[in-house]
């Protein structure tokens, strides 16, 4: 291969890694400036014919938005205090943007509204068949419900654990960590349950019941109705003893068929970590390769479960065999759905998990941008008014933004988390959708579910030391991908949109986003990063 083709080709891997990182909806900002940032070059761009600002810019924001790199770019500003509907500032807010992962805003909410903020999911596991001194001459049928976690997240004090990067974006970003639960948790309390039942044999089979809805290829990623460690494994690699000895590796969960080998070396310290997952068509066997830095942090990276069904059945075996229970049935091979009967009436429930309530999973689905719960919300109000079509969770969704004061015709959705192309949203419809849980006894509990800037999710990594940390509730967003024909990085919008803490338990919506920037590198795409969580830091010390 030329060098001219090799960096080609080393361009494009940065370009599309580049773009699956951001499609997830993390805004990877360093501090936020805690100096107003110096303009370079002749205003130009974005303050060109722009309409004037209600309100006015603090002079710091004015510079931002007039730098040279927003030449062709469109900023969008709006903020409102809700309570008496003030417009404050208001800059193209009724033009549509790319919403990125803010669209979680409003499928999160829709799914909130629809179920309850306390509504638990109850995962029955059912005894179909006859049962006598123990053994159960029958199936055990686990019921899925659409249950986000299963427990693999849920701390002792029944709240949803989270880290700053989540696992799901191992892949595409850097400094990805796992939780310290069990990602079994929820199957291994079924397992054992089953077993102070009473049943200790099982003359059957075990069978994943998956009925309650359809996956809707349409929404990627594809929603379940049984998920576990969110249909993927961890493959955690930790560096050797030193240069050139084999690296170290930590899988979980581990089930059966599935097995991991790993090539990966140590190389000297201070070398970037590359390493490589690649599945068997199955995703049953995983094989990691590359390198990792001597005495570096351990490097989290991820395989898909292909079939939850099958891998589920599995999983809950080899639980049953954990607690005692013997099933004869061979725990590896497919989810035999074709012994399901028509209904339980009359089958014995021997065991159920109970989920943390919604709000929990709400809170997961927006600090980290949870992309298949976002999706999931789609299917949960689907589910919800007796339908197995995904699909006919946007009119549930379509009647509730109009019950809470949305213009409907200023949001355009084809998914729950933002990253179909048909995506759109103007400033003011999220701030409708903001300002609608302020008039709502939860106002708080969802208020404080968003990232908060310096503190936590998404934002965790901004502004930690300047005035505007800790004051600013508010979901991010990012859309990007390759500009072959400039070489460049297409952000096709960096936004963020929520809350501003005024004093006194008073709290300002806003929105604040760029249409059309384009950066030379990932340098360049974590500046424009910088420059929206500036904005939104510049407009709560205006307010507070």
């Amino acid at each position: 291969m030329s060098p001219s083709a090799i960096r080609s080709r080393n361009r494009r891997r940065t370009l599309v890694a580049t773009a699956l990182l951001l499609s997830a909806g993390i805004v990877l900002t360093g501090l936020v400036r805690e100096t107003p940032p110096t303009p370079t070059g002749t205003p130009t761009g974005a303050a060109t014919g722009a309409p004037a600002d209600r309100g006015g810019l603090d002079p710091r924001t004015a510079a931002v938005l007039r730098k040279p790199a927003y030449r062709h770019a469109q900023w969008g500003l709006f903020q409102q205090d809700p309570r008496t509907g003030k417009v404050i500032r208001s800059r193209y807010a009724d033009q549509f943007f790319l919403p990125g992962s803010t669209a979680k805003l409003f499928s999160v909410s829709g799914a909130w509204h629809t179920l309850g903020s306390g509504h638990r999911f109850v995962t029955p596991v059912y005894a179909v068949g006859r049962r006598r001194n123990g053994t159960l001459r029958g199936d055990l049928d686990l019921v899925a419900q659409g249950d986000l976690t299963l427990g693999g997240r849920t701390r002792k004090n029944g709240t949803v654990a989270y880290t700053t990067v989540d696992h799901t974006y191992a892949n595409v970003i850097p400094g990805a960590t796992l939780t310290p639960q069990n990602p079994l948790a929820g199957l291994d309390q079924l397992a054992r349950q089953v077993r102070a039942a009473g049943i200790r044999r099982v003359v059957g089979d075990v069978v994943v019941d998956p009925r309650l809805f359809r996956p809707d290829p349409a929404l990627d990623p594809v929603p379940t109705p049984l998920i576990v460690n969110d249909n993927v494994i961890d493959l955690l690699t930790t560096p050797g003893s030193g240069p050139g000895a084999p690296a170290g590796l930590e899988v979980r969960p581990k089930v059966a068929p599935y097995r991991v080998t790993s090539a990966v070396r140590t190389v000297a310290a201070g070398t970037p970590a590359d390493i490589t997952v690649t599945t068997s068509p199955d995703g049953t066997r995983i094989r990691l390769t590359g390198t990792i830095a001597a005495g570096s942090a351990p490097v989290l990276r991820i395989a898909p479960v292909k079939d939850p069904n099958v891998f589920g059945r599995t999983a809950l075996i080899e639980a049953l065999a954990r607690a005692g229970v013997q099933v004869t049935a061979p725990s590896v091979g497919p989810n035999p759905a074709a012994r399901l009967p028509r209904s339980y009436r009359g089958a014995t429930t021997v065991a159920r998990y109970t989920s943390p309530p919604y709000a929990e999973y709400a809170e997961l689905i927006l600090k980290v941008s949870h992309n298949l719960g976002a999706n999931l919300a789609l299917c949960l109000m689907a589910t919800h008014q007796g339908s197995t079509d995904c699909q006919d969770g946007f009119p549930v969704l379509a009647k509730f933004l109009d019950r809470a004061g949305v213009d409907r015709r200023a949001v355009q959705l084809a998914d729950g988390r933002g990253g179909d192309p048909a995506d759109r949203t103007t400033p003011r419809a999220l701030a409708q959708i903001l300002a609608y849980w302020q008039r709502t006894p939860e106002a708080r509990r969802f208020r404080e579910a968003l990232p908060v800037l310096g503190v936590d999710g998404t934002l965790a990594d901004s502004c930690r030391h300047c005035p505007a940390r800790g004051k600013v509730f508010a979901k991010t967003g990012t859309v990007a991908g390759a500009d072959d024909l400039n070489h460049r990085i297409a952000v096709g919008v960096e936004t963020v949109a929520g809350y501003l803490e005024r004093g006194k338990g008073r709290f300002d919506v806003f929105f604040a986003g760029v249409n059309g920037a384009s950066a030379p590198d990932v340098n360049g795409v974590l500046a424009i990063g910088d420059d929206v969580a500036t904005v939104a830091a510049q407009l709560q010390q205006r307010i507070g």
